[in-house]
């Protein structure tokens, strides 16, 4: 727990300076990145499922993997992905339109959840760790209110049966998550930058979010862990690959010389005495253009 709360803490703070100082990326992407993953995930995404989950469906939705999984990833990705669009579109729209914003973007965007999620609860895993082996275990659970108890006495004792091999399975979950979320960073850069024809690329990366979201809840009910975190690995180098290939047209378009080409000079026309045609030179709109 201490090696991946060191970690958790320790590696966003490195991608981040990996990005600014080797990709030259701009602090401002990173920083709306992890912004955009508190706000829209961890708050507004957090209010809905209080409604929903609350309500007079959220017992069929919780009662059911499939239900529960078609949700959980539909409202991950609806949220994350809307949030990554319109921070890109209105944010970030004067940065440096090279797949370097984009993945500075991802770094953030996974970095603060890496973080959050995984840095911050391996300190809490490890105090409460900590009061657990000193016996006083009881001095914690009367602090917490009675309605909560039972709660909390079933995630203490979840925390007793953790072994060294099911944290190396959440290091590596971890792992696949930034992968995944630079990868969506690019497809979703792309769409913004591109426009046009390349807009279904947002809805693309909400379908493939909530993919890779949906399977994990159910391969994990019904295989186990491992078969789980092969997976999600699997389908999060399928995305980043995705990713890596449009971070080259877009690097290709931002480049000093993809400006487009002249138009080609008038051909001349042919002598009188030769009764030759002249043949007008192809355009160089009629061709792949160097980003294509």
């Amino acid at each position: 727990m201490a090696i991946n709360a060191l970690i958790g803490i320790v590696a966003p703070f490195l991608l981040a300076r990996w990005a600014i100082r080797n990709l030259k990326a701009g602090l401002k992407s990173v920083l709306t990145g992890a912004g955009v993953f508190v706000l829209f995930a961890l708050i507004l995404e957090s209010i809905v499922h209080q409604i929903v989950l609350k309500g007079p469906h959220g017992a069929a939705i919780i009662g059911n993997t499939y239900y529960y999984a078609l949700y959980g990833g539909l409202m991950a990705g609806l949220f994350e992905e809307a949030g990554r669009f319109l921070s890109m579109k209105f944010i970030l729209k004067k940065e440096s339109p090279a797949a370097k914003t984009g993945i500075a973007y991802g770094v953030g965007h996974g970095g603060i959840e890496l973080l959050i999620i995984f840095g911050v609860t391996m300190v809490s895993n490890l105090a409460i760790s900590a009061l657990i082996n000193s016996g006083n275990l009881d001095v914690l659970l009367a602090t917490v209110p009675e309605a909560n108890r039972a709660q909390v006495q079933a995630q203490l004792e979840g925390l007793q049966t953790l072994t060294v091999g099911t944290l190396l399975f959440g290091l590596w979950e971890r792992v696949s998550a930034i992968i995944l979320q630079i990868g969506l960073s690019i497809i979703v850069w792309t769409a913004v930058r591109k426009g046009g024809k390349w807009l279904w690329l947002f809805p693309a990366a909400i379908l493939l979010h909530a993919l890779v979201d949906a399977l994990a809840v159910i391969i994990s009910k019904s295989v186990g862990m491992l078969a789980t975190e092969i997976v999600v690995f699997a389908l999060a180098i399928a995305v980043g690959s995705i990713g890596w290939m449009l971070a080259k047209r877009l690097n290709v378009a931002a480049a000093p010389g993809a400006a487009p080409a002249a138009a080609a000079p008038v051909a001349a026309p042919a002598a009188a005495a030769s009764g030759a045609e002249a043949t007008a030179a192809p355009s160089p709109a009629s061709g792949a253009t160097p980003s294509e």
